[in-house]
């Protein structure tokens, strides 16, 4: 059923392709408005399918809310995805933060979009990239120091008491101002903007070009309008943005470059100023990344022991580019803490204040795994010029 553009809400755009409509709704995650929007583009065009922004692991997590019960905290750290769990979670509290503020579910649309499919048994199609993958393009392709502004950016936004009102989150889905708030986001990060916005455009918009059904309803943020409509017209393949980048050589030699020349420096220090020398060089790595590993694990307010055994892991773990001191003292943090299911389920409201954050277990050895880390990594860049220095 080909909708006429009057009965269209006015976030909704048409667009032709060959052999199908896609009627594209652009919509605030946390708007009211867009709700409606959805059911009221729904009941116009009688869509074959509804498309809808998400992947699976977080449609899941929305039906699901126990979801957060399972996770299994030792293999999340044994993978390396600590990091990757607690920006997630930075994201899920700020959107609840909003949707409290505006008494909207975070995701409304999209859950009302679900619903629209099996009301009217339109096919429902999830046509967004798995948050973990773009997540880790993300992580690889910003620097140190660029990851830490991130986790600033972050917290402050977690904690952010500035309210927003409705209508600030309505005038967000004008294009124009979207365009000037993704223009000022790829100033400061444009890495993040690309991997983030920009590709998921084209992963989009290619996954809806594939998407049965010759009426297709699609609910995606407004801010990917504008790109997916650059994208949508011609056909491209996705094989890329589906995988990580392949790391070239120098990318596998550098990680081991900087604890060769640690090993080399002392060695050096031996060589040239005997025993002595050489043991203060030791000395130095050993207490300095040892320190500055244990200060993360302290600011996160882990056990004493753990605190010992970041201090241990850090100065063994920064030569070895395969091993990271966080993970040793998530580890031990898990051990001897281990969360509750309820510590689980505490989960959303743990992200709303700076009190209750710090006190859930589940987000206390995360934090454990990251700062211990970010600790340890700058312990590296003091350490090995203090030894050259010498």
């Amino acid at each position: 059923m080909q909708a006429e553009a009057s009965a269209l809400p006015s976030s909704t755009t048409k667009v032709e392709l060959e052999g199908k409509t896609v009627y594209l709704v652009g919509t605030a995650h946390v708007s009211a408005q867009s709700v409606q929007d959805v059911r009221d583009t729904v009941a116009a065009v009688r869509p074959d399918t509804i498309a809808i922004e998400l992947c699976e692991p977080r449609y899941q997590g929305m039906v699901k809310k126990a979801a957060w019960q399972h996770t299994n905290l030792f293999q999340v750290i044994k993978q390396g995805k600590a990091t990757f769990l607690l920006a997630q979670l930075a994201m899920q509290s700020f959107y609840r933060r909003l949707g409290k503020q505006l008494e909207v579910e975070p995701g409304a649309e999209m859950l009302a979009a679900a619903t629209c499919a099996e009301e009217t048994g339109a096919r429902l199609e999830l046509i967004d990239r798995r948050i973990d993958l773009t997540l880790k393009r993300v992580w690889r392709h910003l620097g140190f120091w660029q990851r830490l502004k991130l986790f600033s950016v972050m917290f402050q936004a977690m904690f952010s008491s500035e309210k927003i009102q409705g209508q600030d989150i309505e005038a967000l889905k004008k294009q124009d101002q979207l365009e000037a708030l993704m223009g000022e986001m790829g100033k400061a990060f444009p890495e993040i903007k690309k991997r983030l916005i920009d590709e998921r455009d084209v992963y989009l918009a290619q996954k809806l070009r594939a998407a049965p059904g010759g009426q297709i309803v699609a609910v995606v943020g407004a801010g990917h309008v504008p790109g997916m409509l650059k994208a949508i017209r011609e056909p491209m393949s996705v094989a890329e943005l589906e995988s990580l980048p392949p790391r070239t050589r120098w990318s596998k030699i550098w990680p081991w470059l900087i604890p060769a020349g640690v090993i080399a420096l002392i060695a050096w220090g031996f060589f040239q100023g005997g025993a002595e020398r050489g043991v203060d060089s030791i000395a130095i790595w050993v207490g300095v990344t040892g320190t500055l590993g244990a200060l993360g694990a302290l600011v996160s307010l882990a056990h004493p022991l753990t605190i010992l055994s970041a201090f241990l892991a850090a100065p063994i773990t920064t030569l070895h580019p395969a091993l990271a001191a966080g993970w040793v003292a998530g580890l031990v943090q898990a051990w001897l803490r281990p969360p509750s299911v309820g510590d689980f389920e505490a989960l959303p409201e743990a992200m709303e204040s700076m009190s209750a954050f710090f006190r859930n277990p589940v987000i206390r050895i995360l934090l454990v795994v990251a700062l211990t880390n970010i600790g340890s990594s700058i312990g590296t860049f003091v350490a090995i010029p203090w030894i050259a220095a010498r």
